[in-house]
Formats: structure tokens, C-alpha cells, sequence
């Protein structure tokens, strides 16, 4: 709710004694709010509603900030906002750089957990929204004062190492002549000899042994692949436009040497109790217990995810955990928190939330994947789209496909749909942006200074422009609590659309005086936010199209 709805509300609510439930009115006739107060009013006191809406209106004080209220239909009350409020209102995004996006009062240690590749693997299509929704938030929360941690948790130990690095030794190759692609062309061929070769099966359970033991000529070559993987995965980050770095490494292997102390920690206090050989914790609410070591000794995937919430919170000081994985993941991360609550991991005032999202689908609504029926590669993904746009273009498109569409929703691939710059799609968005710098170029063209705020608002496209301007700073702090991107996306589609109309409209640099002095300004405006807005997405907001 922007700063001048909630004046309205607290003004009628004040008359009312109850929440007017202010809403955007659906037409211009009807105002900029509509409010159905006195529809609930009049079944409480059994009066006729227009008789309660008027007595209402009688009492409300809004001179200073709009226009007398009007009484319509059965009883709704309809409020238009004073042109020179609008003005005001709109102006304040030419105020300083941060555009209405305020500072938070409460900063916070947040830890985000995206991306998440694993090592010897090429990154695929299923990496592709952790990392961008990820990014997202990582953008939103640290604009708002947070103080933002990425963890990207490789996947960086276990059993598939054992195969790799003996399917090294057994071939003679040099580990650094690798690349990602080799590398896991080399990690089938030590599976299929796996299947079928006994001694090499052998010899590849020892090399996990001698890993977790810290055998050195292991570790070497281990380490030698994480490089490998490494360079492959910041290419794709630097191809995305994400804020990832060998900064935020924190993979599988950091956590090993806790995990010892992490069940110790759980036995000590009782959380984990012995059953049928391993080590369990009971939580109510869940028709399994989690198992946190194995009666073969072993750890599992929880136990590491409890080190890590153990980690974050003791070392990293987080206030606010988020973990961005599919939504197949819930039941585990569901029980992992229940857990990580119960050990006293994650203490009172620290919270931890699993940002579930969907599939990418391809044609019929399936698993997008190649041609040859495989799991179709992020690096593929992004070429294909290059090939229906320039670079920029083509990452808006895909960026704002995955967070516009809710991220618990499937959303299908359709890479001509998505580049398109008509419709609701980040293209689209940033032919807008791009809109407003060609006006405010011809303007400086033409010798015209810059105004420094908005004064007129007398058409019915200026104010709808300008109401909406404001909202920027609310929406990026609804984002920020509701960790839901779309909601960002849905308010920049309706600021390009309300620019869209304006311009068409409202000629700009054909008007005279005041007036185009603030329709130039309300350009600038529209031009801060929607690059304001475009960046939080990780999209890039082009001066040319």
C-alpha cells in the first residue's frame, strides 16, 4: 500500500473505526480509491448504505489531500487524490538516487542459499531459477539495507568423486587438461565401468575412503576438479549477469569435518536417539525420522544441511536463512528446519524459509530437455535464445519469464513468446525504459533543461502515471518479506503500460511551458523506476532499442 492510500485509510478508519480496505478503482470515472466501508457498516447498524456512506463523507478530512469524496452506486465511496498531491508525490522519485526505496529501519544478516551446481557437472536448465531467483532476492534485500550472504552449496563430495578420481588414474590423464564438458564425459564412462567392472568398483570405494581420510594425492586431484568446475560455473554466472562468486563457495565439503560434531551435539542433548542401528531424530509432524548417521557410520544430505544451518547461524550470524530450491525439495527442507528448531540450530528470532519454485517446461508442457531426449544444458538455453535476440535482450527475456510467472507455477520455455517486445515480457520493459531516455534525448537535442519536479497533472494518463510511480519502494519491500519477485514484476509491467498510454496521450515535446516541463519530468521519473526496478531483477535497462 503506497504512503497515500495508507493516509486515505487511516483518515476513513478514523471516521469508520475499522479498515476501509481501500482498493485502486477500477476506472478513472470512479477516482483513484473506492472503498465498500459503508456496504459492511450498514449490515452492523442496520441503516440503509448510502445514508452510512454519506454520514461518512460528512465526517472525513481530506481537503488537504483530495478532492470532496463522491457517494456511488449502492454505497461505495469513491476518493480522487488532488492533482498538486499526485505531483508532489511522483516528483519525490527525482529526489535522490534511491528512487523511494527507503532504507529499513530493522537491518538484518540474511544468508541466501541459490544456484547450488554440482562439481564435474555442466550447470543445466534446472539450475537456471535458483540462480536467478536467487539473485533476485539477493538484489532486493541488500537495496533495502540487509545485509545479504549468498552460500552457493556445490556439490563437492561423495561417492561420485571416488569414481572420477580413479577413473583419472586408470586412464593417465592429466586432471587440468579438462574442461567441464571432458569431465563429465569422463564421470559416465567411470560409471558404465562401474556397472561392469569389479576391481574398478573396488577401487573406486576405496578412493571415496581415502577422500574422507584425507589422502592427499586423492585430495590433489579432487581439488584439481573444483578448479575445472569452478571457471565453467563463473562463466555462466558472468554470462547471467549474477552477483555469484568464488566468495560465496560453500559446498558439501566444508561442512565434513562438523558433521562428527553435529551429531555429537544431537546425542549430547538428546535430540537423536539410536534406531535399528542409526541415529534418528523424531520429529512430531513427520511419518519418518530423519536419519543423521547411518548404521554403516555414514552421514546423509541432512546431516550436512544441519551443519550448515549450524554454521549460518553461529559463524555467519544470520537473522534470516532462504533457501532457493525446487519444490520437489519441501518435505526435506520442511524437516530440516523442524529438526535444526528442536537441536536448538535454529534459536528464537532466526528464521529459515525454503523459496519453493517450480519446473521450466518445454513444447507440450514436459520437461524441457534436448532433442536427443537429455537434460538440456544452460549454456544450450542461453544460446538458443541469442539466437532469437541480441544478448541483453535475450537474458531480459528469460529473467523475467522465470520470476513474472509465480514462482510455485511450471512455466513453459517459449522463446519466441519471451523476446517479444509487446505483451508482458522483459523485453517489453525495457523498450519502455528505453522510451523514455528517446524523449529525454531529443529534449536535450533540442536545448530544453531538465525539470527538477512534476507541477502538472491535468490528464487523466499523467495522474495514472504518476499514482503509480510512488509504489516502487512499497513493492520492494513487500518482495523483501514475501520473497515473491512476480509481485516486482507485475508493478513494473503496469508502470510500462501506464507509460505506454501517456505517451501516446500526451504529446511531450509538442506541449508548451509547465506543461511540458513535467511531462518531461514525469519521464525522467518512469525512466528511474522502471531501471530501478529492471536492476533488482537483474535485468539491464538499455538507453536504445
Amino acid at each position: 500500500m503506497s504512503s497515500l492510500q495508507q493516509t486515505l485509510s487511516a483518515r476513513i478508519q478514523a471516521v469508520t473505526g475499522i479498515d476501509p480496505e481501500l482498493r485502486p478503482a477500477t476506472k478513472p470515472q470512479f477516482g483513484h480509491f473506492q472503498s465498500n466501508v459503508a456496504l459492511r457498516l450498514a449490515k452492523q447498524e442496520g441503516k440503509p448504505p448510502r445514508e452510512v456512506a454519506s454520514a461518512i463523507i460528512d465526517r472525513l478530512e481530506l481537503a488537504d489531500i483530495a478532492e470532496p469524496p463522491e457517494l456511488a452506486g449502492p454505497g461505495f465511496i469513491n476518493l480522487r487524490l488532488k492533482a498538486e498531491t499526485l505531483a508532489s508525490a511522483a516528483s519525490e522519485q527525482l529526489v535522490d538516487d534511491r528512487v523511494g526505496v527507503a532504507q529499513t529501519d530493522d537491518p538484518k544478516v540474511v544468508v541466501i542459499d541459490y544456484s547450488a551446481p554440482n562439481v564435474a557437472k555442466q550447470m543445466h536448465v534446472g539450475h537456471l531459477r535458483s540462480t536467478i531467483i536467487g539473485d533476485s532476492l539477493n538484489r532486493v534485500l541488500t537495496v533495502l539495507g540487509h545485509t545479504v550472504i549468498p552460500q552457493n552449496h556445490i556439490g563437492d563430495w561423495g561417492t561420485q568423486f571416488g569414481l572420477l578420481v580413479e577413473e583419472i588414474l586408470a586412464e593417465g590423464i592429466d586432471p587440468m587438461a579438462l574442461d567441464l564438458v571432458s569431465a563429465e564425459d569422463l564421470y559416465r564412462r567411470a560409471s558404465e565401468r562401474f556397472k561392469t567392472d569389479e576391481e574398478f568398483a573396488r577401487l573406486a570405494r576405496k578412493r571415496v575412503v581415502l577422500l574422507q581420510s584425507g589422502d592427499e594425492k586423492t585430495l590433489a586431484i579432487w581439488r584439481q576438479l573444483i578448479e575445472i568446475s569452478k571457471a565453467a560455473f563463473n562463466a555462466v554466472y558472468a554470462r547471467l549477469g549474477v552477483r555469484l562468486n568464488d566468495d560465496h563457495l560453500a559446498g558439501e565439503s566444508s561442512y565434513n569435518d562438523d558433521l562428527a560434531k553435529v551429531v555429537q551435539e544431537l546425542e549430547n542433548n538428546g535430540t537423536a536417539v539410536i534406531d535399528q542401528g542409526a541415529l534418528c531424530v523424531f520429529v512430531e509432524g513427520f511419518n519418518a525420522p530423519m536419519i543423521i548417521r547411518k548404521s554403516d557410520g555414514g552421514y546423509g544430505y541432512s546431516t550436512t544441511d544441519l551443519a550448515a544451518i549450524r554454521h549460518r547461524v553461529q559463524d555467519l550470524h544470520a537473522d534470516r536463512i532462504i533457501y532457493v530450491v525446487g519444490a520437489e525439495q519441501s518435505f526435506h527442507f520442511d524437516q530440516v528446519f523442524a529438526v535444526a528448531t528442536k537441536a536448538g540450530f535454529l534459536p528464537p528470532g532466526v528464521s529459515a524459509e525454503h523459496v519453493r519454485y517450480g519446473l521450466v517446461l518445454g513444447e507440450g508442457g514436459k520437461r524441457l530437455r534436448t532433442r536427443e531426449g537429455g537434460t538440456m544444458k544452460l549454456v544450450d538455453l542461453l544460446d538458443a535464445a541469442e539466437e532469437k535476440a541480441a544478448p541483453a535482450v535475450a537474458l531480459a527475456a528469460i529473467k523475467y519469464a522465470d520470476l513474472s510467472s509465480g514462482l510455485n507455477k511450471d512455466y513453459v520455455f517459449d522463446i519466441d513468446r519471451m523476446v517479444a517486445t509487446t505483451g508482458n515480457t522483459g523485453p517489453y520493459l525495457q523498450y519502455a525504459h528505453a522510451r523514455t531516455h528517446q524523449v529525454l534525448r531529443k529534449a536535450e537535442a533540442e536545448g530544453i533543461a531538465l525539470p527538477e519536479k512534476i507541477t502538472v497533472l491535468d490528464e487523466p494518463a499523467e495522474q495514472a502515471l504518476a499514482l503509480l510511480l510512488p509504489r516502487l519502494g512499497e513493492v520492494v519491500e513487500e518482495v523483501a518479506q514475501t520473497l515473491q519477485p512476480h509481485r516486482l514484476c507485475g508493478y513494473l509491467h503496469d508502470v510500462a503500460v501506464a507509460y505506454s498510454t501517456f505517451y501516446e496521450q500526451c504529446p511531450v515535446l509538442r506541449s508548451e511551458g509547465d506543461v511540458r516541463a513535467s511531462r518531461l519530468a514525469l519521464c525522467l521519473a518512469t525512466q528511474r523506476v522502471l531501471a530501478t526496478g529492471l536492476d533488482l531483477l537483474g535485468i539491464q535497462a538499455p538507453d536504445r532499442m
